[in-house]
């Protein structure tokens, strides 16, 4: 069963991100369509896959993470504005029948990510 799936890591405290807010938006030429709002849990995941089946479709998605309020409630000290408020990756699905694993790796200056599958 081909699914997207997303784990969110913070590097400045060497734990899973929990409680950082996500949406996936599919994008069409003008329009951003949104497909799922969430929370990441205890091991830095959403709790179900973003896309699975049928919902798997070929195409152009934005994950955008809330990683500014994140740092915010963990009372880290931020400028304003922020430096980095909400990561938005923009992703190609080329294969629908395939797994797509997307990590983040962030900080509060900092991120990075790697397609996983």
């Amino acid at each position: 069963m081909a699914k997207l799936t997303t784990q969110i890591i913070d590097s400045s405290r060497g734990k899973p991100a929990a409680g950082v807010a996500l949406e996936l938006y599919r994008l069409h030429e003008d329009r951003r369509e949104l497909l799922i709002r969430g929370l990441t849990g205890k091991d830095g995941r959403n709790h179900s896959a973003l896309l699975s089946e049928s919902g798997m479709q070929a195409g152009q998605y934005e994950l955008d993470f809330h990683v500014g309020d994140y740092f915010a409630t963990l009372g880290v000290s931020l400028s304003e504005p922020r430096f980095l408020d909400v990561i938005s990756l923009r992703i190609g699905i080329a294969d629908a029948n395939s797994d797509l694993h997307v990590p983040l790796l962030v900080s509060p200056y900092g991120y990075s990510m790697v397609r996983g599958g």
